[in-house]
């Protein structure tokens, strides 16, 4: 990903990555000065960019260290609506009055909004304490006192031109991001380009746990120790711009109460309402939560309250920070999953790029969808990748089981009688000696699922091996804590079938590369970019399907061959290509 104008993460731009060399992505992450005086002395700077850090130093970091530093932040942290034409200068002096800034960046999303994280908690106190309920004319304002302020300006300024950076929250273009594949020197650098262009940022990631918060503040009114977390893509590094924000309202207090346990003689006990079941129970909180959103959350609009599902969920827009988000109640199981894939994500900075490259290549030939359907989720591809890469020799990712023996006593954990434990501690994972290319591993990918025996195997990342499917079922990936789900029920046989035809197409493309790549000067799309492209693949076998066999029997025909005739060719990958971008 390109450098953020107003930004929090940067990275520097990979060299052209040699074949059979394995190169880390270098990451920046960058700090807002403590002060405001220190930001207005650095005129020539973008706001909210000083010092470095490592990315290693980073990724070390256990997930619920992470996730409770974010937490934090966001408690500090406050959102502005702001004008257009506002002065960054005198918005930034005009909040420092209240305690120093942290961090801060503008972004738009139905208007221009602030994120301004001050240094410590009672200065957004403070905030609150000189903000008023806005006067409405002939309608009436609900006096919620929230984190979520708008400012107004008594002399607008008369200049045009805003004088503020805006952050970018959106994902790249297709076609921005076509032509950023296309200029790139390998296919290990298209695939790293992928990944930088279509991550969640580390200023999003700020907006997503700040969003979260704001709900907090909201259900805390009924429930004082409730926590909202994050979930799923927004934590587990496998985000991509603009994906849904989902969340769980945590209500679980068996941690505080055993810590407040005594050998005394009494126990005391709140009086509560008693209900038949646990899902009652969550039904009837949602659907409070939900009428809050509803009538008193600022910039919660299109509240629905989906209780009937099999997870009971509140859904809803949150116009302020662009997110649709889901709201659930006490999904641990869902969280550990998202633990989970940190630390995959976080142990070979290959997984997350062939991860995204494979999502991508899915969404441009409509195997995924974000309509609910018989379509193969995101989720599923990420178990299939984490499979594919346990099953390499050496493996490049470690089994579940593997990461549950080096465990300590503070990870045992068990939901709902399911056995969730898995070492937290990244340090304790012994880095795999395994240097294979993403080039390679793409190949591999496509060629390894494209003769997969999906009719009789099933995927199971616990043990990192096949195993004899429990049921028909066209795909089935075993769920990693609940065993006895299949997390790709819902796909049928001719998705299936699909994904099938279209991985055997996509190794033969790449092996024809392989030996007949295209020059410089050809001006036609190659490597992962062609693979995106289902106009340019469709061409390039419509003229070899004339008078021939079936394309998934004549796809399989080659892959056989490749693999029994399987010759490394050098590829000089030196000088830009010139592309063009026309489909």
């Amino acid at each position: 990903m390109a450098a953020c104008s107003v930004g929090l993460l940067t990275r520097v731009p990979l060299c052209a990555q040699g074949r059979g060399q394995v190169h880390r992505p270098i990451c920046r992450l960058l700090s807002c000065p403590g002060t405001v005086a220190a930001d207005l002395k650095r005129e020539e700077q973008p706001s909210g960019n000083v010092g470095t850090g490592s990315e290693d130093s980073v990724l070390q970091k256990r997930f619920s260290e992470v996730q409770k530093e974010r937490r934090e932040e966001a408690q500090r942290t406050v959102l502005i609506s702001c004008p257009n034409k506002i002065s960054e200068k005198k918005f930034l002096k005009y909040l420092s009055q209240h305690g120093p800034i942290n961090n801060h960046f503008f972004y738009e999303s139905f208007g221009l909004h602030a994120v301004v994280e001050f240094r410590q908690k009672g200065s957004v106190a403070s905030l609150q304490d000189a903000a008023c309920t806005p006067s409405l004319g002939t309608e009436a304002a609900v006096p919620f006192r929230s984190r979520f302020f708008s400012v107004k300006l008594k002399n607008p300024p008369t200049s045009e031109k805003s004088s503020v950076q805006r952050s970018s929250q959106s994902p790249p273009s297709s076609k921005k991001l076509f032509e950023l594949l296309c200029y790139a020197e390998s296919i290990d650098d298209q695939l790293n380009t992928l990944l930088k262009a279509s991550q969640v940022t580390e200023e999003n990631a700020k907006l997503r746990q700040l969003t979260c918060s704001l709900i907090e503040d909201i259900a805390a009114a009924y429930f004082p120790y409730c926590t909202v977390r994050p979930f799923g893509s927004s934590v587990n590094s496998f985000g991509k711009l603009g994906c849904d924000l989902d969340m769980f309202l945590d209500l679980d207090e068996t941690e505080r109460l055993n810590a407040q346990k005594t050998s005394e003689n009494f126990r005391m006990e709140f009086q509560v309402k008693n209900v038949p079941s646990e899902r009652i129970a969550t039904q009837k909180i949602l659907s409070v939560i939900g009428e809050c959103l509803d009538h008193f959350g600022p910039g919660c609009v299109g509240v629905q309250k989906i209780l009937n599902a099999r997870c009971p969920l509140v859904r809803f827009s949150h116009q302020a920070s662009g997110f649709q988000c889901d709201l659930t109640t006490n999904n641990r199981i869902a969280l550990k999953s998202s633990e989970l894939l940190y630390i995959y994500g976080a142990l070979d900075s290959r997984v997350r790029a062939l991860v995204f490259s494979i999502r991508c290549w899915a969404r441009a030939h409509s195997l995924t969808s974000s309509i609910p359907g018989a379509w193969i989720t995101n989720f599923s591809l990420t178990m299939m990748v984490i499979f594919f890469l346990q099953r390499r020799s050496p493996p490049i990712l470690p089994t579940l089981d593997s990461l549950k023996t080096l465990a300590a006593a503070e990870d045992k954990c068990v939901i709902e009688g399911h056995n969730c434990t898995f070492t937290s501690d990244l340090n304790r994972i012994k880095p795999s000696g395994n240097t294979e290319t993403l080039e390679l591993l793409l190949k591999e990918f496509f060629e390894y699922f494209g003769n997969f025996a999906f009719n009789k195997n099933s995927i199971n990342i616990r043990q990192g091996r096949e195993q004899n499917k429990p049921d028909s079922s066209p795909l089935h990936i075993q769920n990693p804590f609940e065993t006895s789900l299949n997390v790709s029920k819902n796909v049928n046989q001719s998705q299936m079938q699909k994904f099938v035809d279209l991985a055997r197409e996509s190794a033969w493309i790449l092996q024809q590369e392989d030996k007949d790549r295209p020059s410089p000067s050809s001006n036609q799309p190659w490597g992962l970019a062609a693979l995106l492209l289902p106009s340019v693949s469709n061409s390039r076998s419509l003229a070899k399907k004339k008078g021939k066999k079936p394309a998934s029997e004549r796809i399989k025909n080659l892959l056989d061959s490749i693999k029994s005739n399987n010759t490394e060719n050098s590829i000089n990958t030196s000088g830009k290509r010139t592309i063009s971008t026309q489909a």
